[in-house]
């Protein structure tokens, strides 16, 4: 029996082996994770053959510890390094600045607070919505650890916020930027902080700080996103996809996704 040309080369295209995408993982601080999301989204669509993949947060030092054991090829932190972290021998391309924002449960009742408003809140010298203009509801303070990159931020750049203490009796300790998320979709009356982007419009009231929205160029917060990377061990894929990021393509999608494109260093620090 004759097996037509048209069959034959069917099936020897059915055992042939089938090109997988190459998986570029970057790790690290959980601030940014949905902007650097659609930047790989908006890169894998031109480089079909390349994935990234953002995992969940393992902090700054968690992206530091990995890319210095040679475990990652990019490494994503929020702060910059600290001087026992230079010697690693890294590079570091800033990529993007995301507003330092205040979001709450939007059973709060409130849009718009001022820097003294939100120092008293977080002092526990405030602890009743109605007293800011919000609703009859108890308010629940989510804090951040000392070690967290937006209240560094917040501690730097908001009037009353350098010295302030919380109140850890009355008040929520999250340790990571989804855990706070978590805690306030969880609680009304909730306020927590952190990086902006816009999906939390959709779920929490994103406040406005003396009445300047976090969108606004005069905001007065942001936090910086950097990758780092070393010469040892970096790829074409990692450097492809850093090249990407400061092309028209890779500035729409950090700008359509809340954060602030920063213009492409001459050469990368180390």
């Amino acid at each position: 029996m004759k097996v037509s040309l048209l069959v034959v080369f069917s099936c020897v295209v059915a055992l042939a082996p089938v090109a997988h995408a190459e998986d570029l993982t970057i790790v690290g601080t959980g601030d940014g994770i949905p902007v650097l999301k659609a930047l790989g989204s908006a890169f894998t669509s031109e480089k079909q053959d390349i994935k990234i993949i953002v995992p969940p947060s393992i902090h700054s030092s968690g992206g530091v510890r990995e890319v210095a054991g040679d475990r990652a090829v990019l490494g994503r932190i929020a702060r910059p390094l600290k001087d026992d972290e230079k010697g690693f021998g890294f590079r570091v391309v800033p990529i993007f600045r995301q507003p330092a924002v205040f979001y709450v449960h939007k059973s709060a009742g409130v849009k718009d607070l001022s820097a003294e408003q939100l120092v008293r809140i977080y002092t526990g010298a405030v602890t009743n919505w109605r007293d800011v203009g919000g609703a009859d509801l108890r308010i629940r303070v989510v804090r951040r650890e000392e070690v967290d990159s937006t209240l560094a931020v917040l501690r730097d750049t908001l009037p009353g916020w350098k010295d302030l203490q919380f109140q850890p009796d009355r008040s929520m300790l999250a340790t990571s930027t989804q855990d706070a998320f978590d805690a306030v979709r969880s609680n009304a009356g909730a306020i927590g902080f952190g990086p902006y982007s816009t999906d939390l419009e959709s779920v929490f009231t994103v406040l406005r700080v003396n009445g300047i929205s976090p969108t606004e160029p005069n905001y007065p917060s942001a936090v910086p996103l950097l990758l780092i990377y070393k010469d040892t061990t970096v790829t074409k894929s990692a450097l492809a996809f850093i090249d990407f990021i400061f092309t028209a393509k890779g500035k729409t999608a950090i700008k359509e996704n809340g954060a602030l494109p920063v213009a492409r260093e001459t050469k990368p620090t180390t």
